[in-house]
């Protein structure tokens, strides 16, 4: 069979677009941790010497906004101006508005509600319209795509052997990409790693890729890697200049990196610093945790799935699933079950999940799917999913 090659990357928990998103999710988190029902949508951007927080908020907690960004960012490491930001000292701006009372009325009374007196999960409507997309495969442990599982790994590490450290010289921005094999869906090797780390002044170019080679890349591919594996690292050469003194940070930018990196469709939005309301993200979450359960079932070896809402009302528009050629059953089989065993009405998703939580931060690095711990990667739904197969 004719083999494919496929990519995914990642970035550290320093690249500016994530200090954005973890400083959007610090917030969220300490609005839940004192108002569960607290209503979020943070935005954060930021370049050489500026942070500015910005959105909406409805909340009953006291929240120390300027106190959470900048205690984040020198969490990741930026305390020092020759990183890219001194988060202790640079400009910031706060402009955070109530969410706007034609939005928050649609969600607190879906459109079931108002036209049917609807009560429990047909309360609660939609935050807004979109498409959102889940998915599980059977490619690695955590029924995730490898490529994007292991983009994840190489920045986890990165950022592990700079705290630590082991590689003192690194500083928090980063990136990595890896492609890899196919033949069908079944990966065969990691063809081409590439490593970007920012460093100091002092590392010379010859140090950093033995360095990185030999504790990143090495211990994290492993066995997916062989003789031919091709390893760039820091490709473009010097990388001293970094964070967002090299380049700007918006949240919500790294929606791929988010997900499953680049495997499926992305939907219309994305997840930090906005509450479960907003299905943008707690939908998104259930449609990769029905997903899971299918595939740990075995109703389908790879399966995707796709919700739309429309806002202000409960029910979605439009279901669809995919399962490539993989299902156990038809793909209107599938769906059927999906169906009969999954309530996607916001209120239910949020009950479900348990998401009204100060869970948020967990998510924001090394991609919101995959990772031990968080609801939507549970698989307590496969007996149910058998029963009806």
């Amino acid at each position: 069979m004719k083999t494919r090659l496929f990519t995914s990357e990642s970035v550290t928990e320093g690249h500016p677009d994530k200090v954005c998103d973890l400083i959007a999710d610090g917030i969220l988190d300490a609005a839940l941790a004192a108002d569960p029902y607290s209503r979020v949508a943070a935005e954060v951007c930021t370049t050489t010497d500026f942070l500015m927080v910005f959105g909406e908020m409805t909340t009953a907690a006291d929240i120390d906004v300027e106190s959470i960004a900048r205690r984040t960012a020198l969490s990741i490491g930026y305390d020092d101006r020759a990183k890219g930001l001194d988060a202790s000292s640079c400009r910031l701006e706060v402009r955070l508005d109530r969410q706007s009372p034609d939005i928050s009325n649609s969600v607190t009374r879906s459109l079931e509600s108002r036209e049917g007196g609807g009560r429990g999960a047909e309360e609660l409507g939609a935050g807004d319209q979109g498409m959102m997309f889940g998915f599980a495969c059977t490619e690695t442990p955590e029924l995730m795509p490898l490529t994007a599982v292991l983009s994840h790994r190489l920045t986890a590490r990165l950022a592990q052997v700079r705290r630590s450290g082991l590689l003192p010289y690194l500083r928090p921005d980063g990136k990595a990409q890896v492609t890899v094999e196919y033949e069908g869906y079944k990966p065969l090797r990691v063809r081409t790693a590439v490593l970007s780390a920012q460093h100091d002044e002092s590392v010379t170019n010859d140090r950093l890729a033995a360095d990185l080679k030999k504790h990143v890349a090495d211990y994290v591919l492993g066995e997916y890697a062989d003789d031919g594996t091709e390893y760039l690292i820091n490709p473009s050469g010097r990388f001293v200049i970094g964070g967002p003194e090299g380049d700007s940070g918006v949240t919500g930018r790294k929606i791929v990196v988010d997900t499953y990196g680049g495997v499926i469709p992305h939907g219309g939005g994305a997840f930090s610093g906005k509450d479960p309301t907003k299905v943008d993200r707690s939908a998104s979450y259930y449609a990769r945790y029905v997903c899971k359960n299918m595939v740990a079932a075995g109703a389908a070896e790879r399966l995707e799935l796709q919700v739309a809402y429309a806002i202000g009302k409960a029910n979605p528009v439009s279901l669809a699933v995919n399962s490539f050629g993989t299902g156990r059953v038809s793909d209107d089989r599938l769906l059927a079950v999906i169906e009969k065993l999954f309530d996607f009405r916001p209120g239910a998703i949020i009950s479900e999940l348990d998401l009204r939580r100060p869970i948020y931060t967990a998510t924001t690095n090394y991609g919101h799917f995959g990772k031990p711990g968080l609801p939507w990667e549970a698989t307590d739904r496969t007996e149910d999913i058998l029963k009806l197969l």
